[in-house]
């Protein structure tokens, strides 16, 4: 990448995570082209140049200065020992919203109970550096080998794996336990020190880091609108969550307002039989793109 003061220069992650990735961009706004086996998306944004790149990678590239920032995980990171500067934590992930675990896992049939009891194992793992500290914290002598993929087929070549999971199920219909925690895990921005103090890309970094929180915090709302007879507003008001305050406007049936809200996805099915019940009409909802607090 050419470097120089007026083009912000991120690293996108390729793999698991690119797909989810270049779709949120997208829904925040950005228009990204990505041409057969090329590293380098192009924005329509020509003060943005990117790379696709492994977010085990990202870290280190953003620290040392070859990046301005980018997007990884939080067990990269940690992983790397990366010195960065923590623009916001994005909760997306490729399977669900939910942060991802590191564990320690064994196979069902194993009589291993708890980390301690590897004492003179084998442990085969990706996250090779935060493994050896974990277990060098619980003075637990092992030998961490690095896994090349496919870590949950090891796990009876083994004494124990550590393995990414979102929801578990992977490891249960490998017949794997789980026996501790190692790292909690969310995609996290980041920006290089340095490229931080620069007015230029610190405001480029923070205004894409609003649109892209606006873009993710959209996904699990829903707008709603509907119409109220003025007698039926009270009772209306108050099946609304809470900490909401809807928009009421005059309709020309001087009888009725419009009313409008942003609600949780997960609570809009709920609601809406109750306010039909109690008296609302012409009731729809609408997809967001972004929502800015």
């Amino acid at each position: 990448m050419k470097k120089d003061r007026k083009t912000l220069h991120i690293g996108l992650p390729k793999g698991s995570l690119q797909e989810s990735t270049l779709k949120l961009f997208r829904k925040a706004g950005y228009h990204i082209s990505v041409s057969g086996r090329s590293y380098y998306p192009v924005f329509d944004d020509t003060e943005v140049e990117a790379m696709l790149i492994r977010a085990q990678e990202i870290s280190r590239y953003v620290e040392h200065g070859y990046l301005d920032c980018g997007i990884t995980g939080y067990d990269w990171i940690q992983e790397n020992g990366s010195k960065v500067h923590e623009v916001g934590e994005f909760l997306f992930s490729k399977a669900t919203r939910q942060a991802a675990r590191w564990v320690l896992a064994v196979p069902n049939e194993s009589d291993v109970q708890k980390a301690e009891d590897l004492e003179g194992g084998i442990i085969a793992t990706e996250l090779v550096n935060a493994t050896r500290r974990f277990f060098e914290q619980k003075k637990v002598n092992v030998k961490v080998e690095f896994s090349w993929g496919a870590t949950e087929v090891k796990a009876r070549l083994v004494d124990g794996i550590v393995e990414l999971t979102e929801t578990g199920s992977s490891l249960k219909a490998n017949n794997l336990k789980i026996i501790d925690t190692l790292l909690t895990s969310t995609t996290r921005f980041i920006a290089n020190k340095q490229a931080w103090t620069d007015d230029f890309k610190k405001q480029k970094i923070e205004s894409m880091a609003i649109l892209l929180n606006a873009a993710i915090d959209a996904k699990t709302r829903v707008g709603l609108k509907m119409n109220v007879r003025k007698d039926a507003l009270d009772a209306i008001v108050k099946l609304l969550p809470a900490e909401k305050s809807p928009t009421v406007s005059p309709l020309a049936d001087s009888d009725y307002v419009a009313l409008e809200i942003i609600v949780e996805e997960k609570v809009e099915r709920e609601l809406i039989p109750q306010l039909k019940r109690a008296g609302a009409s012409g009731i729809f909802t609408y997809p967001l793109n972004k929502v800015i607090h």
